[in-house]
């Protein structure tokens, strides 16, 4: 669906269903370069089991307006506008990398806007380096294949798709290879700066569940746990063989746990 959000186009997949905003709201949030697509399975499940589902493309990504914001902090402020213009009093976000950090800082300073919070592959700092940066600023496909390499585990490298046919790592790579020019490079900077998490973590509310990939190099789980330690009551799935792109990896011991919690 379309949504007009100062003047300017939001995409957001609704999971094959009509969005009914008396049902509880999901909203899901990706990760840098990529768009609403990488939570397909997810979504569509929440929708077809008593959810109202936005799985939102980001300003600048997949089908929504650019341009791509600068901050995290501008990425949650947008968040909360879109909650505001679709009359959302409460949702329970689901986040992924850059996405967790936008969902924690709008849960931190907007605690009453939450019922739950689930945050997927997210440490306290995400730091991005430096090759990495000045690829995705000179817009060359190894900043793809670098974020591709380093954020599936062992058997997304080779095959490991749960439809036959497909290739995980490769459609990665063109996931992000789509993206306008200077998208990624704003996203990465973005995350590289944010430096707000663990106070925002201190003033978040609602129920939250972390789900961590044990195989996950671009934010290893331990690099979560002073996140953990500031959110009360904080849930915590760390799944085998997972690497940073979980949610694709294993669709389904991702979508139990979604199913669980939100």
């Amino acid at each position: 669906m379309q949504i007009d959000l100062d003047h300017a186009a939001a995409f957001a997949a609704t999971g094959g269903r009509a969005f009914d905003e008396k049902l509880p709201v999901v909203i899901f949030l990706h990760g840098a370069g990529m768009d609403h697509t990488v939570w397909s399975l997810q979504a569509r499940y929440l929708a077809h089991h008593g959810r109202a589902v936005l799985a939102l493309d980001l300003p600048g990504h997949g089908k929504s307006a650019g341009p791509a914001l600068r901050s995290i902090p501008e990425m949650a402020d947008w968040l909360a506008k879109l909650l505001d213009k679709m009359e959302i009093a409460q949702a329970a976000l689901v986040g992924h990398s850059m996405g967790a950090l936008i969902a924690l800082d709008l849960a931190g300073r907007m605690p009453d806007r939450l019922r739950a919070l689930a945050l997927l592959g997210v440490a306290e700092r995400m730091p991005v380096h430096p090759d990495l940066q000045q690829a995705a600023e000179r817009n060359e496909e190894l900043a793809a294949e670098l974020i591709t390499s380093w954020s599936h585990a062992r058997r997304g490298q080779v095959g490991g798709h749960p439809s036959p046919g497909l290739w995980m790592a490769g459609g990665a790579v063109r996931l992000i290879d789509r993206a306008a020019d200077g998208v990624l490079a704003a996203d990465l900077a973005a995350c590289n700066a944010y430096d707000k998490a663990r106070e925002r973590a201190a003033s978040v509310r609602c129920s939250a569940l972390f789900l961590l990939g044990a195989a996950d190099r671009m934010t290893p789980p331990p690099k979560a746990k002073p996140l953990i330690d500031a959110i009360a009551g904080a849930h915590v799935i760390t799944l085998p063989a997972a690497g940073h792109m979980m949610m694709t990896e294993q669709p389904d011991a991702v979508t139990d746990a979604l199913r669980g919690f939100v």
